[in-house]
């Protein structure tokens, strides 16, 4: 290998690759050692799955620390998962078994003699979840100066995964006290295979730093891809739908239980469902049973059981998963990904393609969704998710399209959450220390005023979160320590107050709701009956019987459809493409739907007559802006409309008002509409609704602002209303 990125990189580097029967680097690999090596700054490295991402960055920071060994931990690696980092230790041990560099995954489930090792030795590699990097820096900040003062980078893995979200802005927040702390200004690497706009991902790697950001491996490693897409309509009448839902589970089965397959699920019930149906067909089949389950409210060892199968059996194996196996934990080669029903977004739909063909380079997969027949009126019976599943993967075929990250603007839950964490790092604070600690953090800055942070800590104080000493100096409340007590603290989001699941053989998962006495459920696609319960332990204990009735959890699906989403919606409809990828039944539906979007000229007009006087608005717009014109319609615009009642669906809103919709039309276009009041989307006799883990510390006026803001957008809401027709 004549390469000079090889030439480069630590000879135990060089003999790791000679091991592995390397022929050449890959593109993203030979970038990312010239970005890393020749430069200061921040680097992204973006590139498709199972495209060397995690070798494009380690072979030049390992080069690094060999040639100039840091005196503390050299490099910090923040994983989003457990398993993530567990999967990377895995992968990093191999690679430095010639070097005298030593790695430590560090997160919950590590034993406390590791960590000491890890704490004794102070130097090498440290793997770490945003939520233990908030336990050290709260409770270990003297440990945080020894182990980090040299500390050369930062590597942020599925980077996408965290931009956009509280989690993400806890990320930046850690990362700037932690230099803070350490006097140190590592370099921060992101890895992502789903970017497509790099601005806001080297925003964010840029936050509260003083360097800039590049991006590596921007061009896109060319694959192969099968896509395939079939529909069943279910009819009102039940003996109909029991066959089609006879035909459903046949034609998953037939394509799965012969494969490596992965079976993603948009809510937990859906994939213990349809694994419980897969186990029964296979029954009946008498052929054998390779079905798993995988998502949150499963144990760890059954989630490592599904992924080890996946990885290491050399035969048929198929789970069924949730997002938690979204990311890039090693699942092996897979033959095919199925998704049941509709991803909610394009970045979802990427992350779910590249599981499959991870060494082959052709990922395959199909898409495989329920139409519910309804016959109140034609735009009900639309086949919404048919239309979202083209308009996916269209704007991935025609411009590798995924959205864009958007931050808060007031995330005040977080902004309590940081203030109790600062607050247990230092002690005691003056309150301009604090707010000069806490509103500098990338997080808030530019986005909180003092105005604000002073109300938060009034309120904070008020409620005992906060304690004011007589010295003016502010420290934790009593109702704070019971909080920042609790592990569940270091996490910023929302966790389930769950009963866990025991059977003989160990723990099983999780369940929301307690069930009854000999009550029967399903849990990682196993039907068990309830011996006892202890309630003050939340502990359930469960023996195996025959039974399939899947529980409900709280949460599941239910995201934010971006409204390039839904305008390519409305193009689908408008288009006369057959698409290559829609297998006949999915190509007869959309036939139709195309017919009733002719019919109801649902294209040329977002008003819809409905039977019974009312009348739907359809304007083509994603969910926030639907929302927030529906809480206009709801609140601030009710007596001017003449509005009775308002229904918001996911893609349009049923409106009953004393007026025509002419009438309507016109009045809108002539009322003038705050586009900066609060009180136009929320009543000012309701409680503002808590979404953030947090909002429970923050007064009702600044949790008004907070969905004002975060929620909804009123001003683009406006310019919508004002433009239908």
């Amino acid at each position: 290998m004549s390469n000079t990125a090889f030439e480069r990189y630590a000879p135990f580097i060089q003999e790791y690759i000679y091991r592995k029967n390397w022929a050449d680097l890959r593109e993203v690999q030979v970038e990312a050692c010239d970005a890393i090596l020749d430069s200061d700054n921040h680097v992204i490295i973006a590139s498709g799955t199972a495209s060397g991402k995690t070798e494009a960055a380690f072979f030049p920071i390992l080069t690094v620390l060999d040639q100039k060994p840091p005196k503390s931990i050299g490099v910090m690696y923040i994983g989003p998962l457990k398993a993530l980092i567990n999967d990377q230790f895995e992968r990093l041990s191999g690679l430095l078994e010639e070097s005298n560099i030593p790695v430590w995954p560090w997160h919950g489930d590590i034993s406390q003699s590791l960590k000491k090792r890890a704490l004794k030795e102070a130097r090498g590699i440290l793997q770490i979840t945003p939520e233990s990097l908030e336990a050290m820096l709260m409770l270990h900040p003297g440990e945080v100066n020894r182990l980090f003062s040299d500390l050369q980078f930062v590597i942020i893995d599925e980077i996408h995964a965290l931009m956009g979200t509280d989690r993400g802005m806890q990320v930046t927040c850690l990362l700037a006290r932690m230099e803070k702390i350490a006097g140190c200004m590592p370099r921060r690497i992101g890895l992502s295979a789903t970017l497509n706009d790099y601005g806001p991902a080297m925003n964010y790697l840029e936050g509260g730093s003083k360097r800039v950001a590049v991006a590596v491996g921007t061009r896109h490693l060319e694959r192969t891809i099968s896509l395939c897409v079939e529909s069943f309509v279910t009819p009102e009448d039940a003996e109909r739908a029991i066959s089609v839902e006879g035909s459903y589970n046949e034609f998953i089965y037939e394509n799965c239980h012969n494969k490596k397959c992965l079976i993603f699920t948009n809510s937990r019930k859906m994939s213990e469902q349809v694994i419980v149906d897969m186990k029964e067909l296979a029954e009946v089949k008498h052929e054998r049973d390779v079905f798993f389950v995988h998502h949150g409210s499963i144990s760890a060892e059954m989630r490592h059981e599904a992924e080890t199968a996946l990885r290491e059996n050399t035969g048929p194996t198929v789970t069924a998963a949730t997002l938690t196996l979204e990311l890039g934990i090693d699942i092996g080669d897979l033959d095919l990904t199925i998704q049941l029903g509709t991803p909610f977004s394009c970045a979802s739909f990427v992350q779910r393609l590249g599981r499959s063909g991870r060494r082959s380079g052709k990922s395959q997969m199909m898409f495989v969704e329920k139409h519910y027949e309804k016959y109140n009126s034609p735009l009900e019976n639309l086949p919404w998710d048919l239309l979202r599943i083209i308009a996916i993967i269209q704007l991935y075929l025609e411009e590798r399209w995924v959205e864009p990250s958007e931050l808060k603007p007031k995330p005040f839950s977080l902004l309590a959450h940081q203030t109790l964490s600062t607050l247990m790092t230092y002690g005691e604070l003056s309150p301009a220390d604090l707010a000069n600690n806490v509103l500098t953090l990338p997080a808030f800055q530019g986005t909180i005023d003092q105005d604000e942070y002073r109300a938060l800590l009034r309120h904070m104080v008020a409620n005992d979160y906060l304690q004011r000493l007589e010295s003016g100096g502010l420290i934790v409340g009593l109702k704070g320590e019971r909080l920042t007590n609790y592990f569940s603290f270091y996490a910023v989001f929302k966790d389930e107050q769950a009963y866990h699941v025991f059977s003989d053989s160990g723990e099983i998962g999780t369940l929301d709701v307690c069930p009854a006495m000999d009550e029967v459920f399903v849990l990682a696609g196993k039907p068990w009956k309830v011996k006892s319960v202890d309630e003050e332990k939340k502990k359930i204990y469960v023996e195996a019987v025959k039974n399939k009735r899947v529980p409900n959890w709280s949460g599941g699906a239910g995201a934010n459809i971006h409204s390039k989403i839904v305008q390519r919606m409305k193009q689908v409809l408008s288009e006369d493409t057959k698409y290559p990828y829609l297998r006949p039944n999915a190509l007869r539906l959309l036939e139709e739907s195309r017919k009733i979007a002719r019919e109801t000229k649902i294209l040329q007009s977002n008003i819809i007559s409905n039977t019974d006087g009312s009348f739907f608005l359809c304007p083509w717009v994603g969910s926030k802006e639907l929302r927030t014109i529906g809480s206009l319609l709801k609140i601030g615009l009710k007596g001017a409309l003449e509005i009775h009642f308002v229904t918001v669906g996911m893609h349009f809103i049923q409106i009953n008002t004393g007026l025509s919709s002419v009438d309507f039309v016109e009045k809108i276009k002539a009322i003038d509409i705050e586009d900066n009041n609060p009180d136009l989307v929320l009543s000012a006799r309701d409680a503002p609704p808590m979404i953030d883990k947090y909002d429970a510390l923050v007064s009702e006026e600044l949790l008004r602002e907070a969905f004002f803001y975060n929620s909804l957008d009123v001003k683009n809401a406006i310019i919508i209303l004002k433009q239908i027709e």
